[in-house]
């Protein structure tokens, strides 16, 4: 609900294009019932059912009427494409980082859709954008190396000259024979940058659960403090050395365009 509430004050000021993560912990769990099931280990689908069991939750507490509906049904078809994924896995017992990204990126695809039903239901333009249709890759499965020519194009085409808010999906993006990949570790304010790039957004907003980049690991340092600005190149020194709050790859899609990256506290 307080996602919702931030893209829609801003919505009223600027256009703006919405990159979501998955809901939270989703991910890990996707990653635990991947590595049961390569281990023939049937408890997978207990966890594959508190996924659905929190998704479902979250439909009913935001979605009414057709809504809720077709949201309910997108859950359940990529739910059920889920399972029989990590079914295969546990039957062949093997894991392959291509078949971890199509698990993985379930979160995400899920997200997306909710915020963007929840959105659309307000009465607002809003479409629910698969990321993996505009974000193009080479085949490094776990960490995606983007081809920015193909991406630039195909996203400036999808989004560039509508009104329309788009809420795309983090973290995913798809290979030239589009297969499913991910972007790794952080990968969700990854694809934001990538989106601003493409766009030559006037700003990057990173929306976390932080007060932004600071001095010190606070859990560390009580008088750790947040830096009020920071240069591209000690945002990336920070990263490397261990700043949780970005992922060093996310300044340099920004960088390139000199789009300045602000993060902010939800």
């Amino acid at each position: 609900t307080k996602t919702i509430a931030i893209i829609k004050q801003k919505l009223a000021e600027e256009q703006v294009v919405v990159v979501v993560s998955a809901l939270g912990g989703v991910t890990n769990m996707l990653i635990e019932c991947s590595t049961k099931a390569q281990q023939g280990d049937t408890s997978f689908t207990q966890t594959l059912n508190e996924i659905k069991t929190r998704h479902s939750d979250t439909i009913k507490t935001l979605l009414s009427g057709i809504y809720k509906e077709e949201c309910e049904s997108y859950t359940e078809e990529v739910l059920a494409e889920l399972r029989d994924i990590l079914t295969g896995i546990s039957l062949i017992r093997e894991l392959t980082p291509r078949s971890l990204d199509l698990v993985s990126s379930v979160g995400e695809r899920l997200s997306a859709y909710i915020i963007a039903k929840t959105i659309a239901q307000s009465g607002v333009d809003c479409e629910f954008l698969d990321a993996r249709t505009v974000i193009k890759t080479d085949k490094t499965f776990g960490a995606a190396k983007v081809n920015f020519e193909k991406t630039d194009n195909l996203i400036q085409k999808k989004i560039c000259n509508t009104s329309t808010l788009f809420v795309a999906t983090g973290f995913i993006a798809s290979t030239d024979d589009n297969e499913t990949i991910t972007l790794g570790r952080g990968g969700s304010d990854y694809s934001a940058a990538i989106f601003a790039r493409a766009v030559n957004a006037s700003i990057l907003e990173i929306w976390t659960d932080v007060d932004g980049m600071m001095t010190a690991d606070p859990r560390k340092v009580k008088k750790a403090f947040p830096l009020e600005h920071v240069t591209y190149a000690e945002a990336m020194e920070l990263s490397h050395f261990g700043a949780k709050v970005l992922e060093p790859r996310t300044v340099i899609p920004a960088m390139s365009k000199n789009i300045p990256v602000i993060i902010k506290n939800t």
